[in-house]
């Protein structure tokens, strides 16, 4: 068998251990891998390349995708799925492994409805992919986050100063909960929850009054309860996504209004995405890779590897794009009980 891999939109820690996985696997089955740079652009433009062990030494604690990734959206041009269409067969490609979030999965699931033969595989530092417990890319995102609000603790008290983190998120809020909450931030706010900014000046002044310094975690998409999303610059990516940014210079600007004590604003932006996997998304996006060369060679179409417990098992790809898994409220309940 020939089998096509791809890695689209954002890139993050653990893509290339994928990669390795699905050769290593197919290999050792006696099957070719096609690896297609840039994302769909590579499969439109037919600018792809064969990767044998070789090209895979070494690619497990490398952060990013050697494939190189875009938020290309084939069907966004004219004629984009049947230029994919014509890629695979003429490269011979018996089944595509589409490795990506809710966008490139969207497309991998319009065709395999199309007829051809696919297998995704859920990637976003976000984790807001339905039907997965999981995805690789959370953990190491987490834990970077995670770490700059430890050290922030140190400088925010050193000042007296209020100091407000902006993760990323886009409308879930997974990446602010988890890194709030390890890193002891004193609020945590995420999109599913609009926020009342006197609660949050409020949370701040209790927080001084203890003789420390509030930390406050923000998730990009977060705003607040009277108000719209803030945005960096209204633009808009092939796939009708808002870039969000900047509501946690918003934010320290109005804290250190009503609190009369200095505030600043850190954003870790793409520092997230980038740098080595941690252990937990080496192995889980090992698992995907070796789970996707399975569910080809069992001849399954439009599905993709996902997390269930301790398990990786195949489910709908419709499933887990049909909507964005977001922070349940008894989710929010539990990192509420720290707040102030």
């Amino acid at each position: 068998m020939r089998i096509g891999i791809l890695t689209g939109g954002g890139d993050c820690p653990g893509l290339n251990a994928v990669i390795r996985a699905v050769v290593r696997r197919s290999t050792e089955c006696g099957d070719e891998v096609v690896g297609f740079r840039d994302g769909w652009r590579g499969v439109l433009e037919d600018d792809a390349v064969l990767l044998d062990l070789a090209a895979v030494r070494g690619l497990l604690p490398r952060g990013g995708t050697v494939l190189g990734t875009s938020r290309t959206n084939p069907y966004a041009l004219e004629g984009g799925p049947d230029r994919v269409r014509a890629t695979l067969a003429r490269r011979g490609i018996d089944a595509l492994v589409p490795v990506g979030g809710e966008d490139t999965l969207g497309v991998a699931a319009r065709l395999a409805d199309g007829g051809l033969r696919v297998v995704g595989v859920p990637k976003t530092i976000d984790n807001d992919l339905d039907a997965t417990d999981y995805t690789f890319g959370f953990d190491t995102a987490v834990g970077v986050a995670m770490e700059a609000i430890d050290r922030l603790h140190t400088t925010g008290d050193s000042h007296h100063r209020t100091l407000v983190v902006e993760v990323m998120g886009r409308h879930a809020g997974w990446i602010a909960l988890h890194a709030g909450m390890a890193g002891g931030a004193n609020v945590v706010l995420i999109p599913e929850r609009p926020f009342d900014v006197d609660a949050v000046v409020a949370h701040c002044l209790h927080r001084f009054e203890s003789g420390y310094s509030p930390i406050v975690v923000v998730s990009e998409g977060a705003r607040p309860a009277d108000g719209d999303l803030v945005t960096s610059t209204g633009q808009t990516d092939a796939f009708g996504h808002v870039r969000l940014g900047g509501v946690g210079a918003a934010l320290a600007a109005v804290l250190e209004e009503r609190t009369g004590r200095e505030a600043r604003a850190v954003v870790l932006g793409h520092v997230q995405r980038g740098g080595t996997p941690s252990a937990f998304d080496r192995v889980l996006a090992t698992r995907f890779g070796l789970a996707a060369v399975e569910a080809v060679r069992a001849g399954q179409s439009g599905v993709m590897v996902a997390l269930r417990g301790t398990d990786v098992v195949p489910v709908p790809i419709a499933e887990a794009t049909a909507r964005l898994k977001l922070v349940p409220v008894e989710r929010y309940a539990e990192a509420e009980v720290f707040f102030g």
